[in-house]
């Protein structure tokens, strides 16, 4: 009887396919069953490999809820993930700065920088802050579209004989993305260009301003956004970047910043003390931005949506 269980479990879990969303567990991902096992380090990058990869994989994320994707460091049980793991995307272009993980991603064959790819292909699209590449490209729905097709190659080449499933697939991924884009850049227009001046908690919104919130083809576009913290929020502010940004915030009379999910907002409250003494009424947002994480939303369109629609609404506002 035992066994005619075991037999019975094991065609259901052959009928559903590998891949289990979200609820998949760990069990299900060191288990020898032949599923082709993807695993991702963010979970944007990883809702688009879901995408294109459907029921034919098995997919897990290394860094989860609101953990900081730059400095994350390796624990207990990720050797096993990445050592089971048939293939690894990342974002690559130097979001993974952690020791123990950047060690492990460019040393291991299996492992895929999408972001890397964007790099050698559109190199000009890529965004430089103070000289150093910007790593958000996610923040730009339009350009990270283009991740669709190292994950399709990449996927094909491990399992050929679904590599027609997963380039339909792809093609479709990477339509929906685009249309989407579009559909954001309309929200956006809706917003007088006056008012399009963005103040987050750290610099993870370039792409984002270069995309939605600038004029089209606006050479000056990176003078619409300022952040008290550097490209990744575990620098030290100083006095002189709280004085660029108040600096900012009077001389385009803008009344309000935006927190983002999993970053402190000390920084942002030090700003606003600061600009009340200058005599400019200013407020951080209730709702906060996601910047490097989608802890709190199912999807990264989803992700996108909410930034899109809770900056139009506040900028509108005007206060």
């Amino acid at each position: 009887m035992k066994k005619l269980f075991a037999l019975v479990a094991l065609s259901l879990l052959v009928f559903v396919g590998c891949s289990k969303g979200p609820k998949q567990n760990l069990n299900q991902w060191m288990a020898e069953d032949g599923c082709l096992k993807v695993l991702s380090t963010t979970a944007m990058v990883e809702d688009v490999v879901k995408q294109v990869g459907g029921e034919e994989i098995y997919s897990l994320c290394l860094i989860v809820g609101d953990l900081d994707p730059h400095s994350y460091e390796l624990v207990k049980g990720d050797d096993e993930k990445l050592q089971t793991a048939d293939l690894i995307f990342y974002n690559g272009v130097g979001l993974e700065h952690g020791a123990s993980v950047r060690y492990y991603l460019t040393h291991d064959p299996k492992a895929v920088a999408v972001g890397d790819t964007l790099l050698e292909r559109f190199p000009d699209r890529l965004v430089r802050v103070d000289g150093e590449l910007d790593p958000h490209i996610w923040m730009d729905m339009d350009l990270f579209a283009e991740i669709v097709d190292p994950i399709v190659t990449a996927l094909s080449e491990k399992d050929p004989a679904k590599a027609e499933l997963f380039q339909e697939r792809g093609k479709r991924v990477k339509e929906q993305l685009k249309a989407k884009d579009r559909l954001l850049r309309q929200t956006m227009s809706q917003v007088p260009p006056e008012k399009r001046f963005l103040v987050t908690s750290h610099d993870a919104f370039h792409y984002f301003t270069k995309r939605y919130l600038a004029l089209e083809e606006d050479p000056n576009w990176e003078k619409r956004v300022q952040a008290p913290e550097g490209l990744a929020p575990d620098g030290q502010m100083s006095v002189f970047d709280i004085q660029k940004v108040t600096d900012f915030l009077c001389e385009n009379q803008v009344h309000v910043v935006f927190p983002e999910s999993n970053v402190s907002r000390d920084s942002l409250r030090k700003i606003v003390h600061v600009c009340k003494k200058k005599g400019l009424d200013v407020h951080v947002a209730d709702v906060p931005l996601y910047g490097d994480t989608m802890a709190g939303v199912s999807s990264y369109v989803e992700m996108m949506e909410h930034n899109v629609n809770t900056l139009k609404s506040q900028m509108l506002e005007g206060r």
